[in-house]
């Protein structure tokens, strides 16, 4: 059996009502990335923390020591769960991730979380390029509104280019349900 971890990233605060960059459709993301969370734990997976801080204290948001950075409440991470902290959109970059993964003998990731345009995608070609079985879970992922040239691109076509994106040739794309279907 290929030992697999889910990667929770960015499910912060600062991507709620309450924050500085509020994502569309985040709560109900984060209501698919706790449930796709909770079944790892049944199932005795890794579940890996991510979350994103600026290192300037002066950021416009996520900056460091504010209420933003803190993991929401409604995925928060349960005793002896690692957390990672990031600076960049690839939650790989000069972080402990990799060295997580190969200490606990993962094989395959299951990526959750925020935002898909960016920490999404930059961590997802960057655990395919890592050599990792990757799967990402669409409906437990969440963007926001983009501009471009003047037009405003809604963040359910944001999030579809990027899911069909993926699901070329960088991972497996799939829904909560699936991912969280007992396998026998």
């Amino acid at each position: 059996m290929t030992r697999r971890a889910v990667i929770a990233i960015d499910i912060q605060n600062e991507y709620f009502d309450t924050g500085k960059l509020p994502l569309v459709g985040i709560e109900a993301a984060a209501s698919q990335a706790r449930q796709v969370m909770d079944d790892a734990r049944a199932k005795g997976d890794m579940v890996v923390h991510v979350r994103h801080e600026f290192p300037d204290p002066q950021a416009p948001f996520f900056t460091p020591g504010t209420p933003g950075v803190a993991i929401h409440e409604s995925v928060a991470p349960m005793a002896g769960e690692p957390v990672v902290l990031k600076n960049y959109p690839n939650s790989f970059r000069d972080t402990n991730l990799k060295a997580l993964l190969e200490e606990g003998g993962v094989e395959e990731v299951v990526l959750v979380g925020a935002m898909s345009h960016m920490c999404i995608d930059a961590t997802s070609r960057a655990a395919a390029d890592l050599g990792y079985k990757t799967l990402v879970v669409h409906d437990a992922c969440a963007t926001r509104d983009l501009e471009f040239d003047g037009m405003t691109v809604p963040a359910a076509q944001v999030h579809a280019a990027l899911m069909a994106a993926l699901g070329f040739a960088v991972a497996e794309i799939v829904s909560t349900a699936d991912v969280t279907a007992d396998q026998e």
